[in-house]
């Protein structure tokens, strides 16, 4: 099968997910700039996932251009995928509008988890299909980034009942991580490319 499909599927899901995070924050009745700062922590935690979905949005985008062709299992592993980041506007609301109180704190770093399970989930699927000399198994390799990203989380939610905002300081540290999109795919890309 072709991906286009996938991709242009994928491409609305995420766009509809910002668009949902951003309805979340309220503007103030009022005219002063002090009146903004209610809506300081919603704000706040509208940016780090903003980040998060712009990360997934950059990192399925330079997958799928390593990827020929999808298949029934990979397309389940997507939706499974968008699935999980669809959480990501309820669990942004909760955390800002509860100013970072334990259990959505925990929710939050829950549906990160998943949300990058899920991913490599789909990955995996695409190399098996793929194989494993394939141009993403070469790319992605032993894949360090996704594994500390997983530990930060598993850490992250059980210290978010301890002191929710190292909870909060970890999923900043692995938004960081991943900012740059993973050039590990795009010189893999531009090699194939050349050869």
């Amino acid at each position: 099968m072709e991906k286009n499909r996938l991709e242009a599927f994928s491409d609305g899901v995420l766009a509809i997910i910002i668009t949902i995070m951003v309805l979340e924050l309220k503007a103030p009745a009022m005219a002063s700039l002090s009146d903004l700062t209610p809506i300081l922590p919603v704000f706040y935690s509208y940016i780090l996932s903003f980040i998060y979905v712009g990360i997934y949005w950059n990192n399925h985008h330079h997958m799928f251009h390593s990827t020929k062709q999808v298949t029934g299992g990979i397309l389940w592993a997507n939706l499974h995928l968008l699935f999980w980041l669809s959480l990501f506007p309820f669990t942004t609301a909760w955390v800002g509008n509860t100013h970072l109180a334990p259990a959505p704190v925990a929710v939050y770093g829950g549906v990160l988890l998943m949300a990058a399970l899920a991913y490599f989930i789909l990955q995996a699927a695409i190399i098996r299909q793929q194989g494993r000399n394939s141009l993403l198994a070469a790319a992605v390799g032993r894949d360090w980034k996704g594994k500390i990203s997983a530990l930060c989380y598993l850490a992250a939610v059980p210290l978010a009942f301890l002191k929710p905002w190292i909870s909060i300081a970890l999923y900043i540290l692995v938004a960081c991580i991943w900012l740059v999109p993973d050039r590990r795919i795009e010189r893999a890309l531009s090699t194939h490319e050349k050869s």
